[in-house]
């Protein structure tokens, strides 16, 4: 019988793309809620290297790092696409799913999190990349065409994490995101929350405003 075991956290993003993903594909699995401070024996004997979250255990056999896990999935389960079939719009999904990590989060957190000529900086940067990412979409639904894929799953944390920094970090005025400067990635932002199956695994907003405005007023104290 096949064994699938998801280690993650509630809060996190990375662990929601792979929940996602495997809800998505229909696949049976249990959920183990780590707590970071304490992490479990089972997520050091499996990720000894990063001992992080998510860990996707499959038939006894650990994946971590949550792009490679969303790449796993889509090679290991039948079921709706996550990556495109063609090769060359394969190696483009992996491109901006690793901008989106590597590139476009941090550059919009560090233009939450900034103040004073380093803000100015990291905003412009920040709008930068996201018009990028707003030419991407345009003419399409989702970055995947009609339907949410790897970009889009990646993308979570634009569509629902990146609102808690900008309303706690209490610096960003006007937000970053806005209608009227990328109208096309407000509008995948509304189309994309609202699909069924992502509506079901982002974690509550009142619960997630909460920690992260706890996170923020922290890392400012920690600061001064």
């Amino acid at each position: 019988m096949e064994s699938v075991k998801l280690f993650g956290t509630w809060c996190s993003p990375y662990s929601r793309r792979v929940e996602m993903a495997l809800k998505l594909k229909g696949v049976e699995y249990e959920y183990v809620e780590e707590d970071l401070k304490n992490k479990s024996p089972d997520l050091l004997k499996y990720n000894p290297v990063h001992k992080k979250v998510p860990l996707l255990l499959h038939n006894g056999k650990p994946i971590s790092e949550s792009l490679l896990i969303l790449e796993y999935i889509d090679e290991t389960w039948s079921g709706p696409a996550i990556l495109p079939s063609d090769p060359y719009d394969r190696a483009m999904a992996r491109f901006w799913a690793k901008f989106l990590d590597e590139k476009c989060w941090p550059a919009m957190i560090r233009a939450c999190m900034r103040t004073g000529e380093e803000q100015e900086k990291a905003n412009e940067e920040a709008n930068e990349v996201l018009t990028f990412l707003e030419n991407k979409l345009i003419g399409k639904k989702f970055f995947g065409g009609d339907t949410i894929g790897l970009v889009d799953i990646t993308a979570n944390l634009i569509a629902h994490w990146h609102r808690f920094f900008e309303e706690f970090s209490e610096i960003m005025q006007p937000p970053l995101i806005t209608k009227e400067k990328f109208p096309n990635i407000c509008e995948w932002v509304n189309d994309y929350t609202n699909c069924s199956f992502v509506k079901e695994n982002l974690p509550e907003k009142d619960k997630l405003a909460q920690l992260y405005k706890a996170r923020i007023q922290a890392a400012k104290a920690a600061a001064q």
